[in-house]
């Protein structure tokens, strides 16, 4: 295999997945520091990378993408698809990595000859990759855990761990004119809370929100007892369930509905603290090493949660028999109504967060 690499990695993902992956992009700079390393991404995540600096190149190519644009024009759609294969082919990839979970990805690398291709054998939908490791899921361990095994077809062992996340100038001056504008300043503790989320379950998003109520009632505790700022992240999807949020609240919060994906993550870096469901605003909050209290009902919290696991992020939860009940990509109907998020009361939550602050 030649030294020199040049590196194609595909994660169709959202922005969690393709955050967990950061670690295996480091860690194959680190290795092959000449390499030329690509990443093909969901069109819409591109700028969670555009920063990043170990990426030569990101590549809009997923099969969402091109189903979406399919529904307005099969043409176009087969414009886009044969132009995102030249531009594959041209690029003379020697090392492959696929995230994807299907067969079609490495099927098309497998035509255009580039091995080898690494990744996973979930479902025989592996047969295309010429290293493989079967998995029924993830499972016990965390995804990114995972992708840093992958590591070991090349005889390297991963030296960097954490998810990485890189800003701009620009895009934090932009955050703290917009924090600024709202009143709130630099002395001011400003606490971020994410409410919504979960887009990748669709209908059944749902089963990863703590209740708004609950959020409502642990806004106005912190902002009376402590002084905090509050800023709600959210997209603007999620509008309605915002002002539901807002009616319920004693106290006024930020609202973020109107700011891009790298906007929002400029504020977080503001935040001296985020308090998240499992979704993508924690996501940035980990990468941006600002500390968290999430919360963890169906999905298990080893595999999905902060990474790595330390005293900054805190997982909220309550581990009834039934939960983790989201195996295998699937989330059964709950026969109790969510208790395992319900039940995680807003006062143990301000305790945690209390106890976060005072030590920094």
């Amino acid at each position: 295999m030649p030294q020199k690499k040049r590196i194609l990695i595909i994660n169709p993902f959202g922005i969690g997945d393709v955050l967990f992956s950061t670690p295996l992009i480091r860690n194959l700079r680190y290795y092959f520091p000449d390499s030329f390393i690509a990443v093909a991404v969901q069109r819409k995540i591109v700028p969670v990378l555009e920063n990043n600096p170990h990426i030569n190149k990101i590549i809009p190519f997923s099969r969402g993408d091109f189903k979406q644009l399919s529904r307005e024009s099969k043409i176009n759609a087969l414009k886009l698809l044969f132009r995102t294969i030249a531009d594959i082919y041209r690029q003379r990839f020697n090392l492959y990595f696929d995230l994807s979970l299907e067969h079609r990805y490495s099927l098309l690398l497998k035509i255009l000859r580039i091995k080898p291709r690494i990744g996973y054998n979930y479902k025989k939908r592996g047969r295309f990759l010429t290293h493989k490791v079967d998995i029924e899921g993830y499972k016990n361990k965390h995804v990114t855990e995972y992708h840093l095994e992958l590591l070991r077809f090349l005889d390297l062992t991963p030296r960097f761990h954490n998810l990485e996340l890189f800003l701009t100038f620009q895009e934090k001056n932009w955050a703290r004119s917009f924090l600024g504008e709202r009143g709130i300043k630099g002395k001011d503790l400003l606490i971020g809370m994410a409410p919504f989320g979960g887009e990748t379950f669709g209908s059944q998003a749902k089963v990863k929100h703590w209740p708004i109520a609950s959020y409502a009632a642990l806004s106005d505790l912190l902002i009376d007892k402590l002084s905090a700022k509050i800023v709600i992240l959210a997209g603007y999807k999620e509008k309605d369930g915002l002002n539901y949020l807002f009616s319920v609240m004693r106290n006024r919060a930020v609202d973020t509905t109107e700011t891009s994906l790298m906007q929002l993550a400029s504020i977080i870096s503001y935040c001296r603290l985020v308090i998240s469901n499992d979704t993508g605003p924690l996501r940035f909050a980990n990468a941006l090493d600002i500390p968290t209290i999430s919360f963890f009902g169906p999905v298990d919290e080893k595999v999905y949660g902060p990474y790595p696991a330390n005293h900054k992020h805190v997982v909220l939860k309550k581990d009834f028999d039934c939960r983790p009940c989201y195996q295998h990509f699937r989330v059964p109907d709950c026969r109790y109504q969510l208790r395992c998020l319900k039940e995680i009361t807003v006062d143990e939550v301000y305790e945690e967060a209390e106890r976060l602050l005072k030590h920094g």
